[in-house]
């Protein structure tokens, strides 16, 4: 006969309780990453220096240099050329 492992064990309720903890705890974190960059953001307004020198055609992130945020940046992102003023 085999052993019966207790319903109370990790594997039992408990485990389950553990995993929907750490779920919710996970799910709770990127809620609130969400919602900090979504109202950093929404502070922010847009101005493109020259529209006339967009090119359509070209480098990718060549167009990045025209526009000015006004406002912080949000986040770690450094791969962009954007110009942020205060």
């Amino acid at each position: 006969m085999e052993k019966q492992g207790s319903p109370f064990g990790i594997h039992g309720i408990v485990g389950y309780l553990i995993a929907t903890g750490l779920l919710l705890s996970v799910l709770a974190g990127l809620t609130y990453a969400a919602i900090v960059t979504q109202q950093a953001t929404a502070h922010q307004s847009y101005e493109i220096k020259d529209p006339m020198s967009i090119k359509m055609i070209g480098p990718k992130l060549e167009n990045e240099t025209l526009v000015i945020i006004h406002g912080s940046p949000v986040g770690g992102d450094t791969l962009h050329k954007y110009k942020f003023e205060k």
